[in-house]
């Protein structure tokens, strides 16, 4: 244990101008514009459309829509019903997400320079902007981008309050970051756990001052993480995790399994050059990374997805990636203190490396269907091939909501339709249940689901359309696994087709 009297090696005191602050806001903004590029080519998922469909209502039934699902996002969706007041594409909606990533990008560039050096925070940077992950969630209108942004400031905010832990304002400041942190995401909080580490490894005294500020700060998380649990019932899909899902945290850290483990290496290096003094820094020798904030990093790189894996068999299933998305840039500051403290050709081929990884993965999430989904497909194929007369099924009520957003007002009469407006307990329409009888007259009905073809049998409307007669003629599949199928019924089958 490190002595109570002691403090962390941080970067000398400096005192800030234009020129010492240049490298933080070019990282900042180099990363913002990274996640702005080609943002309005991919298809809103349908976690995205909820966020349309939560944002656009007015106060009031947004505060209704939380008390029965996604209490816990009310922060942010109250956040995104003020943006969306002065635009609504596609762009616009993801555009906080690729402040939030330039934000947590300058975080860790700053975070790296404390930690190490200002080459160990811009190359830490560097890896952060370059993942397709993070890309990802720099152009997804969630919250995850905002949850990666408060870990990093929570940890620098630490950092600044165990540097002199006398100053009372540096622990409420980092109290101020913790509420922020567990105010994005709920799950973001379990990176918290690497805060542990550091308070023990330095003491009493910095322990004593630490789990107030922590406990003062989760407070907000606490609060949603309660209504979450209370609502638990709208991710009963998720399904009890077995440990096979560890072998997925490379490609959820990279974004692609080779960009995932190239970082993974390399994070690595930064623990292994620690071990080993005598290899570790340039030539003629560099700074090293204190060993409580290199155990940190490890700490809030690991600790939570073996934490939410806990949480899922002992309390409910809740474990999914992108609730870890938290942890990645943790990855990215081992990658730049290893970076940094390397010979420069090794420095240049491992960040060769990394982009060489992360160009497949950052060209396919800017894809069409690069969100696995492609509600504009989908609504072209029904709109190109409509006749008048036709009319439209939904499997889902919620799937309504992508083909609103992209009609251009062309497509078949909505005939289980009964209200503009979506359901204030939920993201559904309201509908009619007697499909047989709305679709009477009708030749012909185009149907979507979701999932492949072979997913008609379990869809309800599909048999009730053949009950009533109707033989299904074409299919077409859009978006990746498991996607939409887009489907046309009609009284006789048509031939030819």
């Amino acid at each position: 244990m490190i002595t109570t009297g002691t403090r962390p090696a941080a970067a000398p005191a400096t005192r800030h101008t234009g020129r010492t602050l240049w490298p933080y806001a070019a990282t900042g903004i180099i990363a913002t514009l990274v996640a702005v590029a080609g943002s309005s080519t991919a298809s809103l998922s349908s976690d995205e459309l909820a966020t349309h469909s939560a944002a656009r209502r007015g106060l009031a039934g947004l505060w209704e829509l939380a008390q029965h699902i996604d209490g816990h996002f009310l922060p942010y969706y109250g956040f995104m019903h003020l943006w969306l007041q002065f635009g609504q594409a596609e762009w616009w909606m993801r555009l906080p997400s690729a402040l939030a990533t330039g934000a947590a990008a300058t975080l860790v560039a700053a975070l790296g320079r404390r930690l190490h050096s200002l080459p160990a925070g811009l190359l830490a940077a560097a890896v952060y902007t370059a993942l397709p992950s993070v890309s990802y969630h720099g152009q997804n209108a969630r919250s995850y981008a905002f949850a990666a942004a408060a870990a990093v400031l929570a940890t620098w905010a630490l950092h600044r309050a165990v540097a002199e832990p006398a100053r009372r304002g540096r622990w409420a400041g980092y109290a101020a970051a913790v509420a922020l942190l567990g105010s994005t995401q709920v799950f973001a909080l379990l990176t918290l756990s690497s805060h542990l580490i550091v308070a023990t490894l330095y003491g009493r005294g910095v322990l004593i001052r630490i789990l107030p500020a922590m406990a003062a700060g989760c407070v907000p998380g606490a609060v949603w993480l309660a209504v979450g649990f209370a609502e638990r019932h709208a991710i009963s899909w998720i399904r009890l995790p077995q440990p096979s899902v560890f072998l997925a945290l490379p490609k959820m850290v990279g974004g692609t399994p080779t960009a995932g483990w190239v970082l993974l290496g390399i994070a690595l290096l930064a623990l292994l050059l620690r071990a080993l003094p005598a290899v570790g820094g340039r030539a003629g020798g560099g700074p090293r990374a204190p060993l409580p904030w290199l155990a940190a990093l490890t700490g809030w790189a690991l600790l939570p997805p073996v934490l939410l894996f806990a949480a899922s068999h002992l309390i409910s299933p809740v474990y999914v990636d992108r609730y870890l998305f938290a942890t990645v840039p943790a990855y990215a500051l081992l990658a730049g203190i290893a970076l940094a403290s390397v010979p420069r050709p090794v420095t240049a081929l491992a960040l060769a490396g990394v982009v060489a990884g992360a160009v497949p993965g950052q060209l396919d999430v800017r894809e069409p269907d690069g969100r696995h989904e492609n509600f504009p497909r989908a609504v072209r194929l029904v709109q190109q091939q409509a006749r008048p007369g036709d009319a439209i099924v939904y499997g889902r009520s919620s799937l309504r909501e992508g083909f609103l957003y992209y009609d251009g007002g062309t497509l078949p009469d909505d005939v289980l339709l009964t209200g503009s407006d979506p359901l204030p307990e939920s993201f559904h329409y309201p509908e009619r249940d007697d499909v047989s009888a709305t679709v009477e007259g009708r030749e012909r009905v185009w149907v979507v689901w979701r999932g492949g073809s072979e997913a008609a049998a379990g869809v309800g409307r599909v048999a009730a359309l053949v009950e009533a007669g109707f033989t299904r003629t074409r299919a077409w599949r859009t978006g990746r696994v498991p996607g939409m199928t887009v489907a046309l019924y009609s009284r006789e089958p048509e031939r030819g087709r």
